[in-house]
């Protein structure tokens, strides 16, 4: 049984699971019962939790399931993606619903205004432009932004809420494509090696201050030089990527240093010297974990 919120939209039936149409007939026309689900849960005789939420109380959903998101392209799980696509999803259409609930905007206005400007900046599949290759494609996608944006500046599009590495990237890719960048990765290879000398005279130095700004520096050209450094793609390497995985592979070889330290020593509270962590730490190495 299916209740209708909405001319021609019905809602699921809670006790049976949708089926699935084949791929090649798949062409969004689901996505209104994703809004009329939400309106019913938004309305006054709806959820208690949904009709309290605001913008500014669910952002934080927002980030949460887009790293989702990324995990889940990251173990290369087309079932769990799946998921957490849907879960993004809800993100936007909740928030465009609040959009109208304030009588700010609506759900046809979100999606209408991405198709015009996928349209606008495409102009070499939707005009006449001709292109030669992806890095064209990029600078033609920024002039037509900057025209559209009109005085603000190049850069007040990266969003403040990135990951510092993620910032960053962004940061050097758009004043890259206007043409402020090393032409190869010796620029910012010779960069790090300066800034690595700086780093080491503030440490000398004992300034809290020029210590904490150095390191910035260097990280910062760490960064321009991974988006240089050859890559799958045309983007160089991904900072924040090559850095998550580092991370995975450590939390990967403690764990091991930690089962190792509970058997031989009954725990940290043993005091394993670390002498012996390392010779767990190698040992983990060796089998590649």
């Amino acid at each position: 049984m299916t209740t209708a919120l909405a001319a021609d939209v019905a809602l699921p039936d809670p006790t049976a699971e949708t089926p699935r149409l084949p791929l090649d007939r798949q062409i969004g026309e689901s996505l209104p019962r994703l809004v009329a689900v939400m309106r019913r849960l938004l309305a006054r005789d709806g959820c208690l939790w949904d009709r309290e939420q605001t913008a500014d109380s669910i952002k934080r959903y927002v980030v949460e399931e887009a790293c989702e998101v990324v995990d889940a392209i990251e173990a290369k799980d087309p079932t769990h993606l799946r998921e957490e696509l849907g879960d993004l999803l809800l993100q936007v259409v909740f928030l465009a619903e609040i959009g109208r609930r304030e009588g700010q905007f609506g759900p046809d206005d979100v999606v209408s205004g991405i198709v015009d400007k996928l349209v606008r900046r495409h102009p070499h599949v939707f005009g006449d432009v001709t292109v030669g290759d992806a890095a064209e494609v990029l600078r033609n996608w920024e002039k037509q932004k900057t025209v559209e944006k009109g005085d603000r500046g190049l850069l007040d599009g990266v969003p403040r809420s990135l990951s510092a590495l993620t910032r960053a990237q962004r940061v050097g890719e758009k004043v890259g494509r206007v043409g402020f960048d090393w032409p190869d990765a010796e620029g910012p290879r010779a960069k790090v090696t300066e800034e690595l000398r700086e780093l080491d005279e503030a440490i000398a130095s004992k300034d809290p201050r020029a210590i904490e700004e150095e390191l910035g520096d260097t990280l910062f050209a760490l960064v321009n030089l991974a988006r240089h450094l050859p890559a799958e793609g045309s983007a160089g390497v991904d900072a924040e990527g090559a850095l998550r995985r580092t991370i995975d592979k450590f939390t990967t070889r403690f764990a091991h240093v930690e089962r190792r330290v509970r058997e031989e020593h009954g725990g940290f509270a043993g005091n394993p010297t670390l002498e012996q962590m390392d010779r767990y730490w190698d040992e983990a190495k060796r089998t590649g974990r």
